[in-house]
């Protein structure tokens, strides 16, 4: 929980005053788990909407792109060889933490807690383009930053 936490707040102080915050309504809204999903994803969801409240009370930048054009199919030049990028769970991370914030939230949501971009529009309040927009967007530029730092061996 605490790396869904730091992924989404970027920050390690607030990732863990976000966690202990969700930890807080999870204990006090014990009550209200009904056991139709695993106290896993129950708690999950509590640390998601926790952090996403907090970004909407900074008032988080979302880019809209309602009327943007998408292009959803996968240029030649995106598929990369893992082998050849040499990735590492640190570089990845190194190179999520540059994201801008918005971009980084819904990158966070969509690869690596398994949301697709209708639940992120509805999570966020921000139209499904937007998401899809922001993520395209959120991927090229990780991309773009694994491809210019050297491997660290």
């Amino acid at each position: 929980m605490y790396n869904v936490c730091y992924r989404m707040m970027n920050d390690a102080e607030e990732a863990n005053d976000m966690l202990q915050e969700a930890f807080i309504d999870a204990f006090t809204r014990l009550d209200s788990f009904r056991q139709e999903s695993t106290f896993g994803v129950w708690l999950k969801k509590i640390v998601i909407n926790k952090c996403i409240n907090a970004k909407q009370r900074r008032k988080i930048e979302w880019i809209s792109t309602d009327n943007t054009e998408i292009d959803d199919k996968i240029d030649d030049q995106d598929i990369i060889n893992e082998a050849e990028l040499k990735i590492s769970v640190e570089r990845v991370k190194m190179a999520m933490q540059q994201l801008p914030e918005g971009g980084r939230v819904i990158f966070s949501l969509y690869l690596l807690e398994g949301y697709d971009h209708t639940e992120i529009a509805q999570i966020l309040n921000i139209s499904e383009s937007t998401s899809k927009t922001q993520f395209m967007r959120a991927r090229k530029k990780v991309k773009d930053l694994l491809l210019q730092t050297p491997q660290v061996y």
